[in-house]
C-alpha cells in the first residue's frame, strides 16, 4: 500500500476533445472523474485539431471543484499516441493526469513517466487494462510507477481479445485479476461503462456486482447515468457507522484485532476502513 491520496472515484465520463465547449456541462454532470477524449472517439483525420483543443482546456486554471480532470491520449505504440505524448512535454499547462489505453507492458508507462520527470511535470497517471498482455502483466503494470494513481478495466476490448461475451460471467476471472492487482498496489480500480442507456436496472446491478469485487467506481455514457454510480459506490451510513467503530476500537485497543458485534476483526480491515471515511469525506456524505 501507497500514500496516495484517498478521493472518490466513484463514476467518470468522457468529454468529446473536439468539443471543448461541452467540457462545462460534464464538469456539472457530478462525475467525480472528467476525461477529455483523444482516442476512439476522435477520427484520424481530426486528432490533431482534438489534440490542440483539449491541451488549450488546461492553459486556464481550473476550479478546484472536486472534480479530477483528465485526458486520455492514443495508445503509446501509436504515432498519434506519441504526438500526444510530445504535445503535453511541450506545453507549460499540462493536464493534471493522463488516461493510458491499451497497455501491454510496465515499461510503456516507466518510459512515460521518465518522460514526464525529465520535463518537470506532476501529472499523475491512469491506467487501462483491455488486452490480454496488459492483463497478464497487470500485477507488474500496477506497480512501476509512483505517477499511477487508479486502473480501468477495459472490459469491451477484452471482450473482444478473449473472444467471449461481454458479460459478467465471462469477464469475472479478468475482473479479478485487475482488481486484485490495483489492491495490491493501493490504487483505485474502475470498471467498465455499462453501454445500455435504456436499462438503469441492469446497470445497477452490475454496479453492485462491480462494488461486491472491489471496484471503487464505474464509467457513465450518459449523464443520466452518473447519480446512480454515485449511490452505489457512496458508502452506507450503517458502513460508514461501522467504519468509525472499528477505527475507534483499534485506537483504544492498540492491539493487532478487535472484537465488533461478536465478530473478530484483525487490524489489516483498518485501511479499508480509513478508506470509507475519506471518501465520505470527500463526497460530503
Amino acid at each position: 500500500m501507497t500514500d496516495r491520496t484517498i478521493r472518490p472515484r466513484r463514476s467518470f465520463i468522457f468529454a468529446p476533445g473536439l468539443r471543448p465547449e461541452l467540457y462545462p456541462k460534464a464538469l456539472a454532470s457530478g462525475a467525480d472523474i472528467v476525461c477529455v477524449e483523444l482516442e476512439d472517439g476522435v477520427a484520424p483525420k481530426d486528432k490533431d485539431a482534438a489534440r490542440a483543443a483539449a491541451l488549450s482546456l488546461f492553459e486556464t486554471p481550473q476550479a478546484d471543484d472536486g472534480v479530477e480532470r483528465v485526458v486520455r491520449i492514443n495508445c503509446l505504440r501509436e504515432a498519434f499516441g506519441v504526438a500526444d505524448v510530445q504535445a503535453v512535454l511541450a506545453t507549460e499547462t499540462p493536464p493534471p493526469a493522463l488516461m493510458l489505453p491499451k497497455v501491454r507492458s510496465p515499461e510503456e508507462v516507466v518510459m512515460l513517466d521518465d518522460l514526464l520527470t525529465e520535463r518537470g511535470h506532476d501529472t499523475r497517471l491512469h491506467i487501462i487494462i483491455e488486452t490480454n498482455r496488459g492483463l497478464e502483466a497487470v500485477f507488474e503494470i500496477a506497480h512501476c510507477s509512483p505517477r499511477i494513481d487508479a486502473l480501468f478495466f477495459g472490459g469491451i476490448d477484452m471482450a473482444a481479445e478473449l473472444r467471449c461475451e461481454s458479460a459478467w460471467e465471462p469477464l469475472l476471472y479478468a475482473r479479478s485479476r485487475v482488481v486484485h492487482a490495483a489492491a495490491a498496489a493501493g490504487l483505485d480500480v474502475i470498471d467498465v461503462p455499462y453501454l445500455d442507456l435504456d436499462d438503469m436496472d441492469g446497470m445497477i446491478v452490475a454496479a453492485r456486482q462491480a462494488k461486491s469485487i472491489g471496484f471503487c467506481g464505474k464509467g457513465a455514457i450518459h449523464p443520466k447515468q452518473i447519480a446512480a454510480l454515485n449511490q452505489v459506490f457512496t458508502p452506507s451510513a450503517a458502513e460508514l457507522e461501522r467504519a468509525r467503530r472499528i477505527v475507534a476500537a483499534f485506537a483504544a485497543a492498540d492491539t493487532g484485532l478487535v472484537v465488533i458485534d461478536g465478530k473478530l476483526i484483525e487490524k489489516p480491515v483498518l485501511r479499508d476502513m480509513h478508506r470509507l471515511l475519506a471518501i465520505a469525506e470527500g463526497t460530503g456524505t
